[in-house]
């Protein structure tokens, strides 16, 4: 008779062997396609070419640059097709910084003194990115609630169906059907109607601005909500029983509009930054998304901390107290949408004068497309 212990025992090798095995096959795979992996060549070092454009535009302070920009240093496009660059074609505005493409006489032709046009124009375009990326932090406060407040706030309501319990956590799966839906009805439905309508598709920036409206109207929604909750509060809740009796499918529209603006917002800033990063500083566009992310959580904890002290004085519960039976967290949600829509005025300033970067070879080509439907 075989023991049960046995049993156990071949069991447990059986799946360390197939264990073994798997992690052997992914090895295997690793290795057979690790030599056919497309290796991009390095560009140098991004900071330095920045650091020089500043020390040569200081350097030349007091040069004069013609309105024309005829007397500014470029190299040809075949040199920069030998190291995987493109030429950028130059463009007005942060005039200071032409200075480093000056030249004044023979001798400037110094490496330490001068820089080309696409190099003055790559760091023009950092620059111009940086105020689109400060007021995309404001949408990630937003969409930072969604993980924190409204699930307080759904705690605080009526949990139950029946004889079952749902997890105020639970609710951000409508947040997740929310952008696939929208995904798919943007694709298939919105964007080929905008391009009958205007013979072009929305560009990435005013998709951003749609993001920044539709998190504004899920912060009002939720605020709105907040304001039935309380007026269906129970007292303290310590457990869903005791909750508001308003029921937490009322938090399924802020999910499903902070959803929405994922969509518009995240998708269309992932595009943007990736497509106007200069060539050799790709993954800066993709480091931008991720740190308006970050910023947007630690901007929450200081919004909430400011709130909770300016709120709590003379004893006061305070907006966002553990008992949000006796706060007002429809004043905090209204703050943040003032705060969201007040950030889109500064983001619209900056997106209406936003240049964006034209390589040389693209240019040529809608010069010669210009020529073909002037000929026809």
């Amino acid at each position: 008779m075989v023991s049960k212990a046995s049993v156990t025992e071949e069991k447990r090798e059986d799946l360390e062997g197939k264990d073994f095995d798997r992690k052997y096959r992914q090895i295997a795979l690793f290795l057979g396609g690790t030599p056919r992996y497309r290796h991009f060549k390095t560009q140098g070092n991004p900071v330095m070419r920045f650091c020089k454009v500043f020390v040569a535009a200081f350097r030349k302070w007091n040069f004069k640059v013609l309105p024309n920009a005829e007397d500014l240093y470029e190299l040809d496009a075949h040199t920069y097709s030998k190291t995987g660059r493109r030429m950028i074609s130059h463009t007005k505005g942060l005039m200071f910084l032409d200075k480093a493409a000056t030249i004044s006489i023979i001798s400037d032709y110094d490496e330490r003194n001068l820089c080309t046009v696409t190099q003055v124009e790559e760091v023009k375009c950092i620059l111009r990115l940086l105020p689109i990326w400060i007021c995309t932090i404001m949408y990630s406060v937003v969409f930072t609630q969604m993980a924190s407040l409204f699930v307080e706030q759904g705690a605080a309501m009526n949990t139950t169906i029946g004889r079952f319990h749902i997890s105020p956590a639970s609710m951000s799966v409508f947040d997740i059907i929310s952008v696939v839906s929208f995904i798919i009805i943007y694709r298939r439905v919105i964007s080929p109607f905008i391009i009958r309508l205007r013979n072009k598709d929305l560009t990435e920036l005013q998709r951003m601005g749609i993001g920044l409206i539709l998190a504004i109207s899920a912060m009002v929604t939720a605020g709105t909500v907040e304001i039935f909750r309380l007026k269906y509060a129970k007292g303290y809740y310590k457990n869903f029983e005791n909750a508001s009796s308003l029921s937490i499918f009322w938090q399924v529209p802020q999910y499903m509009l902070i959803g929405a603006s994922e969509v518009f917002m995240y998708v269309g800033q992932l595009e943007f930054f990736n497509g106007q990063a200069p060539d050799g500083l790709k993954t800066f566009g993709s480091a931008l998304c991720m740190l308006s992310m970050s910023f947007g959580n630690y901007t929450s904890s200081v919004i909430v901390t400011m709130i909770m002290k300016i709120t709590t004085r003379n004893n006061m519960p305070g907006w966002i107290p553990e008992n949000l039976n006796e706060g007002h967290l429809e004043r905090f949600f209204f703050l943040l949408a003032a705060l969201t829509a007040v950030d889109f005025m500064v983001y619209m300033f900056y997106a209406s004068s936003y240049k964006y970067i034209q390589p040389e070879e693209s240019k040529e080509a809608n010069n010669a497309k210009n020529e073909e439907n002037m000929e026809v």
